[in-house]
Protein backbone atom coordinates (compact mmCIF):
# COMPACT_ATOMS: atom_id res chain seq x y z
CA UNK A 1 0.00 0.00 0.00
CA UNK A 2 0.77 3.53 -0.04
CA UNK A 3 2.69 4.78 2.92
CA UNK A 4 1.66 8.38 4.24
CA UNK A 5 3.96 10.06 5.55
CA UNK A 6 5.47 13.31 6.47
CA UNK A 7 7.50 13.98 3.51
CA UNK A 8 4.43 12.50 1.01
CA UNK A 9 2.59 15.21 3.17
CA UNK A 10 5.13 18.14 2.37
CA UNK A 11 5.61 17.08 -1.02
CA UNK A 12 1.66 17.43 -1.56
CA UNK A 13 1.60 21.13 -0.01
CA UNK A 14 5.06 22.16 -2.46
CA UNK A 15 3.01 20.36 -5.34
CA UNK A 16 0.05 22.91 -4.24
CA UNK A 17 1.81 25.95 -3.47
CA UNK A 18 3.48 25.84 -6.63
CA UNK A 19 0.29 25.15 -8.22
CA UNK A 20 -1.42 28.11 -7.14
CA UNK A 21 1.98 29.97 -7.76
CA UNK A 22 1.63 28.73 -10.99
CA UNK A 23 -1.79 29.35 -11.53
CA UNK A 24 -1.38 33.42 -10.44
CA UNK A 25 1.79 34.39 -11.93
CA UNK A 26 1.75 31.97 -15.22
CA UNK A 27 -1.46 30.83 -15.73
CA UNK A 28 -3.83 34.22 -15.08
CA UNK A 29 -1.34 36.37 -17.07
CA UNK A 30 -1.26 33.54 -20.06
CA UNK A 31 -5.01 33.27 -20.45
CA UNK A 32 -5.21 37.21 -20.24
CA UNK A 33 -2.78 37.37 -22.94
CA UNK A 34 -4.82 34.84 -24.79
CA UNK A 35 -7.83 36.41 -24.70
CA UNK A 36 -6.08 39.32 -25.58
CA UNK A 37 -4.40 38.14 -28.47
CA UNK A 38 -8.13 36.38 -29.57
CA UNK A 39 -10.12 39.49 -29.17
CA UNK A 40 -6.92 41.10 -31.27
CA UNK A 41 -7.89 38.51 -34.38
CA UNK A 42 -11.26 38.76 -33.86
CA UNK A 43 -11.01 42.83 -34.13
CA UNK A 44 -8.54 42.21 -37.31
CA UNK A 45 -10.77 39.92 -38.93
CA UNK A 46 -13.47 42.37 -38.49
CA UNK A 47 -11.87 45.58 -39.60
CA UNK A 48 -10.29 42.86 -42.77
CA UNK A 49 -14.04 42.63 -43.25
CA UNK A 50 -14.98 46.08 -43.32
CA UNK A 51 -12.05 46.75 -45.38
CA UNK A 52 -13.24 44.67 -47.94
CA UNK A 53 -16.94 45.50 -47.94
CA UNK A 54 -15.51 48.81 -47.99
CA UNK A 55 -13.48 47.54 -51.19
CA UNK A 56 -16.29 46.46 -52.56
CA UNK A 57 -18.26 49.45 -52.66
CA UNK A 58 -15.17 51.60 -54.03
CA UNK A 59 -15.27 48.98 -56.95
CA UNK A 60 -19.08 49.24 -57.34
CA UNK A 61 -19.06 52.96 -57.54
CA UNK A 62 -15.76 52.89 -59.85
CA UNK A 63 -17.80 51.16 -62.51
CA UNK A 64 -20.38 53.07 -62.60
CA UNK A 65 -18.46 56.07 -62.64
CA UNK A 66 -16.29 53.92 -65.78
CA UNK A 67 -20.07 53.19 -67.29
CA UNK A 68 -20.83 57.31 -66.50
CA UNK A 69 -17.50 57.91 -68.47
CA UNK A 70 -17.75 55.70 -71.39
CA UNK A 71 -21.80 57.09 -72.24
CA UNK A 72 -20.08 60.49 -71.75
CA UNK A 73 -17.46 59.69 -74.54
CA UNK A 74 -19.88 58.40 -76.73
CA UNK A 75 -21.62 61.50 -76.38
CA UNK A 76 -18.86 63.48 -77.09
CA UNK A 77 -18.06 61.21 -79.95
CA UNK A 78 -21.66 61.73 -81.24
CA UNK A 79 -21.47 65.65 -80.91
CA UNK A 80 -18.29 65.59 -82.60
CA UNK A 81 -19.19 63.23 -85.58
CA UNK A 82 -22.11 65.66 -85.91
CA UNK A 83 -20.34 68.54 -85.68
CA UNK A 84 -17.80 67.24 -88.14
CA UNK A 85 -21.15 66.19 -90.69
CA UNK A 86 -21.96 69.64 -90.24
CA UNK A 87 -18.84 71.69 -90.94
CA UNK A 88 -18.50 68.84 -94.17
CA UNK A 89 -21.73 69.65 -95.35
CA UNK A 90 -20.92 73.92 -94.84
CA UNK A 91 -17.92 73.11 -96.72
CA UNK A 92 -19.67 71.26 -99.72
CA UNK A 93 -22.16 74.00 -99.86
CA UNK A 94 -20.02 76.17 -99.84
CA UNK A 95 -17.62 75.03 -102.64
CA UNK A 96 -20.91 75.05 -104.39
CA UNK A 97 -21.28 78.29 -103.92
CA UNK A 98 -18.03 78.94 -105.45
CA UNK A 99 -18.50 76.43 -108.08
CA UNK A 100 -21.68 78.61 -109.55
CA UNK A 101 -19.99 81.78 -108.99
CA UNK A 102 -17.09 80.80 -111.25
CA UNK A 103 -19.69 79.58 -113.57
CA UNK A 104 -21.47 82.47 -113.99
CA UNK A 105 -18.45 84.10 -114.71
CA UNK A 106 -17.25 81.80 -117.22
CA UNK A 107 -20.56 82.76 -118.44
CA UNK A 108 -20.13 85.92 -118.50
CA UNK A 109 -16.86 86.12 -119.77
CA UNK A 110 -17.71 83.97 -122.74
CA UNK A 111 -20.71 86.06 -123.17
CA UNK A 112 -18.22 89.15 -123.50
CA UNK A 113 -15.71 87.29 -125.53
CA UNK A 114 -18.20 86.58 -128.06
CA UNK A 115 -20.04 89.81 -128.33
CA UNK A 116 -16.22 91.09 -128.61
CA UNK A 117 -15.70 88.73 -131.35
CA UNK A 118 -18.80 90.10 -133.16
CA UNK A 119 -18.31 92.80 -132.97
CA UNK A 120 -14.30 92.27 -134.50
CA UNK A 121 -16.20 90.12 -137.07
CA UNK A 122 -18.33 93.01 -138.46
CA UNK A 123 -15.81 95.45 -138.30
CA UNK A 124 -13.82 93.38 -140.78
CA UNK A 125 -17.03 92.28 -142.56
CA UNK A 126 -17.71 96.64 -143.09
CA UNK A 127 -14.41 97.35 -143.93
CA UNK A 128 -14.46 94.31 -146.81
CA UNK A 129 -17.77 94.89 -147.98
CA UNK A 130 -16.12 98.59 -148.53
CA UNK A 131 -13.52 97.53 -149.70
CA UNK A 132 -15.37 95.05 -152.44
CA UNK A 133 -18.14 98.03 -152.84
CA UNK A 134 -15.56 100.73 -153.77
CA UNK A 135 -14.24 98.56 -155.82
CA UNK A 136 -16.84 96.95 -158.06
CA UNK A 137 -18.51 100.84 -157.68
CA UNK A 138 -15.12 102.34 -158.78
CA UNK A 139 -15.98 104.57 -156.76
CA UNK A 140 -15.99 105.60 -153.06
CA UNK A 141 -18.96 107.29 -151.87
CA UNK A 142 -19.48 108.99 -148.30
CA UNK A 143 -17.80 106.45 -145.88
CA UNK A 144 -20.59 107.16 -143.48
CA UNK A 145 -23.52 106.28 -145.45
CA UNK A 146 -21.83 103.02 -146.57
CA UNK A 147 -21.11 101.61 -143.16
CA UNK A 148 -24.52 102.46 -142.35
CA UNK A 149 -25.46 100.30 -145.53
CA UNK A 150 -23.57 97.31 -144.69
CA UNK A 151 -23.96 97.39 -141.05
CA UNK A 152 -27.95 97.20 -141.54
CA UNK A 153 -26.96 94.75 -144.20
CA UNK A 154 -24.42 92.41 -141.71
CA UNK A 155 -27.58 92.84 -138.56
CA UNK A 156 -30.02 91.39 -140.79
CA UNK A 157 -27.32 88.28 -141.91
CA UNK A 158 -26.86 88.30 -138.28
CA UNK A 159 -30.79 88.23 -137.25
CA UNK A 160 -30.48 85.40 -139.71
CA UNK A 161 -27.64 83.11 -139.72
CA UNK A 162 -25.57 84.11 -136.91
CA UNK A 163 -29.01 83.83 -134.32
CA UNK A 164 -28.73 79.94 -134.51
CA UNK A 165 -25.36 79.57 -134.19
CA UNK A 166 -25.18 78.27 -130.29
CA UNK A 167 -23.42 80.51 -128.08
Amino acid sequence: MIDIGPTLIVEIINFLILLALLRYFAYKPLKKVLAERKQKIADSIKSAEEDQHKAEELVEEYKRQLADARIQAQEIVAKAEKQAQESRDAQVLEVKKEIEQLRKAAQEDIARERDRAMQQVRAEMVKLSMEAATRIIGQNMDNKANEQLITDFIDELDKEKMGELPC
